[in-house]
């Protein structure tokens, strides 16, 4: 299933949609290769808006319960 989300990497947001089943990491690794997402590091976690909580980018979008809507925010 694809989910639609914001992610912020400093002053850029990217609206993407993706599968759920992808990991966090993996799919900025490929945002920043097609040059939407500023290119040099991967953080560990993102913040998710919805559930106000640390998400890791070593685990999928499922597995972090990252819905449709929600904004993930690196830090």
């Amino acid at each position: 299933m694809f989910i639609n989300l914001t992610i912020e990497f400093a002053v850029v947001k990217c609206d993407i949609r993706i599968d759920e089943e992808q990991k966090i990491g993996d799919g900025v690794k490929v945002l920043q290769e097609r040059g939407l997402l500023p290119v040099g590091y991967i953080p560990d976690y993102f913040r998710s808006h919805v559930r106000q909580k640390l998400v890791s980018a070593y685990r999928t979008f499922r597995e972090e319960e990252i819905y449709d809507g929600d904004i993930l925010t690196a830090l």
